[in-house]
């Protein structure tokens, strides 16, 4: 499985994107999914996750309430519809895939459960 995420970009603060993650091979809906973003001289973070089937979703509180995090089974991609974003938010954004989905829902902000990922698409707020 090789991942994509597209659509990062620059933006003003208070503005949107959304992010796409999409697989060159693989069923998506099959795996846990996670975003996760590294600013400039920091560490990897969580971002936002979703489960495979039931597609309960988890969120660092950071974006809660701000982003969303979906699938398309029919296209086979997963989102991250990012709103009100905030130059904090700055950073390179990855998706990556827990497969054989074996995080249960409170270790899904673990980067550690990810054995795969995409190249990271950056997404640039000015304030």
């Amino acid at each position: 499985v090789q991942l994509q995420a597209s659509g990062g970009g620059l933006v003003q603060a208070g503005g949107s994107l959304k992010l796409s993650c999409t697989a060159s091979r693989g069923t998506l809906s099959t795996y846990n999914m996670g975003w996760f973003h590294q600013a400039p001289g920091k560490e990897r973070e969580f971002v936002a996750a979703i489960r495979s089937g039931g597609g309960s979703t988890s969120y660092a509180n950071s974006v809660k309430g701000r982003f969303t995090i979906s699938r398309s089974n029919a296209k086979n991609t997963v989102y991250l519809q990012m709103n009100n974003l905030q130059p904090e938010d700055t950073a390179v954004y990855y998706c990556a895939a827990d497969r054989p989905p074996v995080a249960i829902y409170s270790a899904l902000p673990d980067g550690r459960h990810y054995d795969v990922w995409g190249q990271g698409t950056q997404v640039t707020v000015s304030s």
